[in-house]
């Protein structure tokens, strides 16, 4: 885990809703609690860490695909990407892998309106740390601004005995940053729940005040060689 970005955490109650009432439509079959590793993360109050990233190109596909990749403290059985810029594609079912990057069978399916902003996968992730990794395809390059940074909210639907009533637990958003692999810029350094304040217009306003003061001195010298 130690590849990946840590991701910031702030609740945000209307996304938490969206994701709920969309992993909820794909009919996951919920997991017993009793099933889940002691010694867990609570469900509601998870920490995950994930990356954004150019993704190899899609066979019959233009588009920039960008590849994510994040991981849980816990299982999962849904899981919402919201993006700032539209999506206008989903690729195949994402892969999860062990810490040792072995791909396990346990598998999610995603859907989203297309172009859209946001993309609602349905599953299973059944111990903590397991890596998912996806793509998603944007209309433009990978690092040109505004880039691409997408907020995560996982789900984790679960019963426990001897009722069989479904509950769901709800943890994010977690933001995954901007692409890695970009040159920086003046707006790196920061993500949508930290942003970093631009500084383009103050290094331009620098320049030019540098700019006039040594044109001027040029002009003095000038003027004065006339005299």
């Amino acid at each position: 885990m130690h590849l990946l970005k840590r991701a910031h955490r702030k609740a945000t109650p209307w996304l938490a809703a969206i994701v709920g009432s969309a992993v909820l439509q794909l009919a996951v079959p919920a997991v017993s609690h009793a099933a889940v590793q002691e010694g867990l993360s609570n469900p509601n109050n998870y920490e995950c860490a994930g990356k954004l990233q150019a993704g190899p190109p899609e066979l019959g596909s233009t588009e920039q695909q960008v590849e994510y990749k994040f991981a849980c403290d816990g299982p999962i059985t849904g899981y919402q990407l919201e993006t700032q810029i539209p999506v206008t594609g989903i690729s195949a079912a994402p892969v999860t892998a062990n810490g040792k990057g072995e791909e396990l069978q346990d598998t999610f399916s995603c859907f989203g309106e297309l172009p859209g902003f946001a993309l609602n996968c349905g599953g299973l992730a059944q111990q903590d740390w397991e890596t998912i990794s996806g793509e998603f395809a944007i209309g433009t390059k990978i690092c040109a601004e505004p880039r691409v940074d997408a907020l995560l909210s996982v789900t984790y639907a679960f019963t426990e005995p001897p009722k069989t009533e479904i509950k769901q637990a709800i943890s994010g958003p977690f933001d995954l940053g901007r692409p890695r692999g970009c040159r920086p810029d003046a707006q790196s350094g920061g993500d949508r729940l930290n942003p970093k304040p631009p500084v383009k217009h103050k290094a331009k306003a620098k320049a030019k005040k540098a700019a006039a003061k040594k044109a001027a001195k040029k002009a003095a010298k000038k003027k004065a060689k006339k005299k």
